[in-house]
C-alpha cells in the first residue's frame, strides 16, 4: 500500500516538473523546427523584423541552451532588455537561435551523446534554412559562444561560403595547445544534474549585473537544461582558423572572462586566414558579458562590425 501511495504521488508531481522544464520565451519570440539531415528536428528560436536588412545564427555554449543565454526575460525590466534575440532585431536583423541536441527545446541524440562533428552539421543545416528563409539577404552571419564558438569555428573552417561573417564570443581554447589527452566515454551518458552554483559560476565581475538579472539567468538556465548535456569525440575539435579566409571575423571577449583570456583568444587571431578581423574587449565583463550591464555595448560591437562598410 504505501508503495503504490509513493508512486501515486510521484505521478502526481510530473507535470509540475514538465511545467518547470521549459522556461518561457519573451513576448515575439518564435519557435520554429528546422529538419536536421538525419531527419531529427532542431528546435530554432527566433525575432525577425518585418524588413530584416541581414539575418544572424546565434550558438550557444556547452551547458545552457538558447533561451536563457540569448532571450533572457528579467522580471520588473522590460522584455527585451537583456534579450541579444530582441536587440538584433530591433537594429534590424532577423535573429536566430539553434538549441543543439540535447539542449532546450532540442531533443537528444538517439545515442544520448553529441559530438563536435554533429554539431556543425546541425549548425550547418540551419544556415541553409535560414538562407532558403531570406533569399534576398547575403548568407546568414554566425555567431558562436564558448563551446558554440568552438563549433562555429570547425563550421567556418569547412565552409565559409555559407556565412557573410563569422563573430566568436568568448572562444575558450588554446589554438596552439594541444587537447589534453582523455579517455573516449562509453556507455550509457552519465545526464548528470544542473545546479544554480554551476548557472551563477560566470558572473565573476563585482558589480557588473544587477542581482535580479544573475537569479533570472540562474532560474531560466536550471529550467531549461535542468540536465547537462553529454559530448564525446573531443578529438573532433581540430582548430585550423587558417582555413577561415574571405570571411570577415569578430573576436569578442570581456576583459575579466577566464575562459576567453586575453593572451589565448590572441593565438586564435593572428592565425585567423581572413584580412578582414577585428577584436573587441569589453571592460567590466566576463563570460557572460552579453546579459550583464555590458550587454548593450556587446551588441553594438556585433551590429557595428556587421555593418561595417567593406
Amino acid at each position: 500500500m504505501k508503495l503504490r501511495t509513493a508512486c501515486l504521488a510521484l505521478l502526481l508531481l510530473l507535470p509540475t516538473f514538465a511545467l518547470q522544464a521549459r522556461p518561457q520565451p519573451g513576448p515575439g519570440t518564435q519557435l520554429q523546427q528546422v529538419k536536421a539531415d538525419d531527419g531529427q528536428s532542431l528546435a530554432v528560436w527566433s525575432r525577425v523584423p518585418a524588413q530584416p536588412r541581414g539575418a544572424i545564427l546565434l550558438v550557444h555554449g556547452r551547458t545552457w541552451s538558447s533561451l536563457p543565454n540569448f532571450d533572457l526575460q528579467v522580471p520588473g525590466e522590460a522584455t527585451d532588455s537583456r534579450s541579444v534575440l530582441a536587440a538584433l532585431a530591433k537594429a534590424g536583423y532577423a535573429a536566430y537561435a539553434l538549441d543543439l541536441r540535447g539542449y532546450g527545446a532540442t531533443p537528444r541524440q538517439r545515442d544520448g551523446w553529441n559530438t563536435p562533428v554533429r554539431a556543425v552539421a546541425d549548425v550547418e543545416q540551419t544556415l541553409a534554412w535560414i538562407a532558403a528563409r531570406h533569399p534576398q539577404l547575403p548568407a546568414p552571419a554566425l555567431l558562436g559562444y564558448s563551446n558554440g564558438a568552438r563549433v562555429a569555428l570547425l563550421a567556418a573552417q569547412a565552409q565559409p561560403k555559407t556565412l557573410s561573417a563569422l563573430v566568436l564570443y568568448g572562444f575558450p581554447n588554446d589554438v596552439d595547445a594541444p587537447e589534453p589527452a582523455q579517455p573516449e566515454p562509453t556507455g550509457k551518458p552519465p545526464r548528470e544534474r544542473t545546479t544554480a552554483d554551476g548557472a551563477a559560476s560566470d558572473f565573476i565581475t563585482a558589480g557588473a549585473v544587477p542581482d535580479a538579472v544573475r537569479q533570472a539567468y540562474v532560474d531560466q538556465a536550471l529550467a531549461a537544461d535542468p540536465v547537462r548535456t553529454d559530448w564525446r569525440a573531443g578529438a573532433q575539435f581540430d582548430f585550423q582558423p587558417e582555413q577561415v579566409k574571405d570571411l570577415p571575423v569578430l573576436l569578442l571577449r570581456g576583459v575579466n572572462d577566464p575562459l576567453a583570456t586575453q593572451a589565448e583568444n590572441a593565438h586564435l587571431y593572428v592565425r585567423l586566414g581572413s584580412e578582414d578581423r577585428s577584436w573587441v574587449t569589453l571592460p567590466h565583463a566576463d563570460h557572460v558579458a552579453h546579459v550583464e550591464d555590458s550587454h548593450a555595448a556587446w551588441v553594438q560591437s556585433i551590429v557595428d562590425f556587421l555593418q561595417r562598410p567593406r
